[in-house]
């Protein structure tokens, strides 16, 4: 698996906002691979985004469904995220790879 294999995109909601600003723009919210582990996360962040990682957890979503309509059902898929904390003073933009 190559490194831009593992990061699928940023995940930025509300919710994750809250986070970094809580603790203080250290810990960011990403979509990962189904088969990345934690070790292919942190290799994949320190070397696309230059930054050093402190710790990485790893939350599995499950598929959920909803009911539109009697016969319509409206599936949403399982993925993984990962909540990746950056070392005291780093900060990623995504937009900018290195």
């Amino acid at each position: 698996m190559t490194l831009f294999n593992v990061i699928v995109k940023p995940i930025v909601t509300a919710k994750t906002a809250d986070m970094e600003v809580a603790a203080k723009n250290r810990v960011y919210t990403v979509e990962v691979s189904p088969s990345a582990t934690k070790v292919d996360i942190k290799n994949a962040f320190s070397s696309i985004y230059g930054v050093d990682v402190e710790k990485v957890n790893i939350v599995k979503t499950r598929e959920k469904f909803k009911y539109a309509r009697k016969w319509m059902v409206c599936k949403r898929s399982e993925s993984k995220k990962a909540y990746v904390t950056l070392k005291e003073g780093q900060s990623v933009d995504f937009l900018a790879i290195k």
